[in-house]
């Protein structure tokens, strides 16, 4: 399968592949990771590093000065649902704070509960 010059493809696959990897600009400063909330930069080295984009997913982080994150890519976060849809879920407004409003897509899994938690063969009715 070619994606010919339609990159989304392409940013689609690595979303599929790297979900657990996806971080939201953050409004003070860098970005947070959505599944720790963990402060993160682009890396200055990356060609997003001027551009700052709302969502991206990346390859890994660096530590060095701060907690870089290396071989970025912008991404809708609409994608983490369609792509990860028992790892992401739409949020609901009515239960969150404003900024969490703003946000719409929350992880399914968090720091606070059990790494599997998340996985349906783990849940127990």
């Amino acid at each position: 399968m070619s994606a010919g010059k339609n990159f989304t493809k392409i940013r689609k696959a690595i979303t599929a592949g790297f979900f657990f990897h996806a971080a939201r600009k953050h409004p003070q400063e860098g970005y947070r990771t959505l599944v720790e909330n963990q402060p993160v930069y682009v890396h200055p080295s990356s060609a997003l590093f001027q551009r700052q984009p709302n969502w991206v997913i990346y390859h890994e982080l660096v530590m060095t000065t701060k907690e870089y994150m290396r071989e970025v890519t912008v991404v809708d976060p609409k994608w983490l649902v369609e792509l990860a849809p028992r790892f992401f879920k739409v949020s609901d407004p009515t239960k969150m704070s404003k900024r969490k409003r703003q946000e719409r897509i929350e992880p399914l899994y968090d720091r606070y509960h059990e790494p599997n938690s998340w996985r349906l063969s783990k849940r127990h009715a």
